[in-house]
């Protein structure tokens, strides 16, 4: 149990009994008559995002200290096997290893994440919303080997495909009903076995392209690791994990090993999971935690490589049943010695990648950055619907409206918050930075929506959880006190001022078209707009990220805008 200022949490699982399956767990005083528990090291991961070198800014400190790196971590994660001894040790990760990757990895479709990952040691890993950034087939590639179908092996050797299992218990193919990949593995660990559930969120279709899950359906996380639990049970399986890509957030002066105001989606499929699952390793919400949750415990690892999970079970030799779990989160500090294999990869992908990475394509006159104002008073990844605009995102909608304006007559650009994956430093912009910042090669998309419609997809932010960040000729007015809608009707919210609503400084006409510009992703319904894809005469256009490095390119040296786009009733009263 996490107690707030303890670097280790502890779950003791000794009064758990699962009498409907007529099976009930050894308490420790009952373990110390009989042969000495095996000790169990897991050690976890989650979000890593392609991060291969150490992340620059706020993505690359935590807990006050700089964080992360491939090198960095593969060392790390060697040594706390060594001081648990080897054998004894299995990694894991909760999924997002890949996508939204920085260009090193990225422009090699993350095979150099892949490889790095596997010759780290990486054993299992359940499958993240950003695995299918590039639909089944790809992540079936990923890992099985063999070179793109497209851009074939470009760095001019055979991919071999995942060192590692990835687990996907709860995404199925529409048409079989079968998983499309392995649901769960056992492990052996001194003839103790362990398994391992792999899980991404449910919601995966709302937030990944519907290319990038086509065929594919998804199930309830806890009544699948559920369903599993039952098959490893009838298998001897008594020690059981559940890899989950999703996760929660905790309230505010929460450390990375504390379990402070925990809310999310985790805190619920964690309750409803059976008492036979012991330790669940979650993602997806880039938060850490270490926490007790209806007697499982519960961990996440922030993301990027800066932490690593370091779980102990101890485990009956008789009854294969977790005495103890406890954990830790170690933060993957710098000042270890760099792994020389991993050095030797990234080196390797560099030389390939060439002067593309370093080509400077613009500068800025200070540093711009994602973070979002406090439109409703209490901003934070609990309450996304809270926040508002940022500065990063507002250039970003005005870069895709530049790219629009005079081609397809567009009026306004919105961007989808999630799409913005990191900041700007002041000075000399390159394209490495610029990808970084953009990494997903969304088409932008233009098309009609009538004034009514667009109210009805503004309403839709304060449904979705998601302030979308609009151009400067876009400027409306919020109601704190406003009505959500539900989410059958976005139309029938009022947290939008009507007749507030203005493009290019002109109220909008609820019966009048306006062209407008948003991401292939968000045109498609992404992140729950189903607003939008009312819209029609879509024309796609360029790569978000090309209109964004035109962008900075013209306008150079750009500087933050300013965050004066969405005004709340409480502004403009007092103005």
């Amino acid at each position: 149990m996490t107690i707030p200022g303890m670097r280790r949490a502890a779950v003791g699982l000794t009064a758990l009994a699962v009498a409907a399956f007529g099976a009930v767990t050894t308490t420790p005083d009952q373990a110390e008559a009989g042969p000495k528990p095996v000790d169990v090291t897991l050690l976890a991961l989650n979000d890593f995002h392609g991060n291969l070198e150490p992340p620059t800014g706020s993505s690359g400190t935590i807990a006050g200290q700089t964080a992360g790196g491939m090198e960095y971590l593969a060392t790390q994660l060697a040594e706390l096997r060594a001081a648990a001894k080897k054998k004894n040790s299995i990694t894991v990760a909760a999924g997002d290893l890949i996508g939204a990757s920085p260009l090193l990895s990225a422009a090699f479709h993350d095979e150099p994440t892949i490889e790095a990952l596997s010759m780290a040691g990486l054993d299992y890993a359940s499958v993240g919303n950003h695995e299918f950034d590039e639909g089944a087939a790809e992540l079936l590639r990923i890992q099985n080997g063999g070179c793109h179908p497209v851009d074939g092996c470009a760095d001019g050797t055979p991919f071999k495909g995942a060192g590692f299992q990835y687990l996907s218990a709860n995404a199925f193919k529409t048409a079989t009903g079968r998983p499309l990949l392995p649901p769960y593995a056992i492990h052996k660990v001194q003839g103790v076995k362990v398994g391992f559930i792999g899980m991404t969120l449910e919601g995966t279709p709302e937030i990944v392209s519907q290319q990038g899950v086509a065929g594919l359906s998804f199930a309830d996380e806890a009544e699948t690791a559920n369903r599993y639990a039952r098959e490893l049970r009838r298998k001897g399986v008594q020690t059981i994990v559940v890899l989950l890509h999703e996760g929660g957030t905790q309230a505010a002066g929460g450390g990375i090993n504390d379990c402070v105001g925990m809310t999310g989606p985790i805190v619920d499929i964690a309750n409803r999971m059976d008492p036979s699952i012991d330790v669940v390793v979650s993602g997806h919400t880039h938060q850490a935690y270490n926490c007790d949750i209806n007697g499982k415990l519960v961990t996440s690892a922030s993301s990027f490589g800066r932490l690593v999970t370091d779980i102990d079970l101890k485990i009956d030799r008789r009854t294969g049943d977790v005495l103890t779990a406890q954990a830790e989160n170690v933060v993957v500090t710098r000042d270890v010695a760099k792994d020389p294999k991993q050095t030797a990869l990234i080196e390797r992908y560099k030389t390939v990648l060439g002067p593309v990475a370093d080509r400077q394509v613009g500068e800025t006159t200070a540093a711009i950055t994602r973070t979002q104002e406090n439109l409703l008073g209490t901003c934070s990844p609990a309450v996304p619907a809270s926040c508002g605009e940022s500065p990063l995102g507002n250039l970003i909608a005005d870069a895709q409206l530049a790219a629009t304006d005079d081609e397809q007559n567009a009026v306004a650009a919105f961007m989808n918050p999630g799409g913005v994956r990191a900041d700007l430093d002041a000075g000399p912009v390159t394209y490495e930075e610029a990808f970084t910042v953009q990494p997903f090669a969304n088409n932008l998309v233009t098309l009609d929506l009538t004034g009514a419609q667009l109210y009805c997809v503004l309403e839709q932010q304060f449904v979705t959880g998601r302030i979308l960040y609009p151009s400067s000729t876009v400027g409306y007015v919020v109601d704190p006190n406003g009505t959500t809608a539900p989410t059958t009707d976005p139309c029938a919210g009022s947290r939008v001022v009507r007749g507030s609503l203005t493009l290019g400084g002109a109220t909008v006409d609820p019966a009048a078209t306006y062209r407008v510009t948003v991401n292939n992703f968000l045109a498609g319904g992404g992140d729950g707009f189903s607003a939008l894809t009312a819209g029609t005469n879509l024309v796609t256009g360029q790569i978000d990220l090309d209109a964004f490095v035109a962008y900075l390119t013209a306008e150079s040296p750009v500087s933050a805008p300013a965050l004066d786009r969405i005004r709340t009733t409480t502004e403009v009263s007092a103005a």
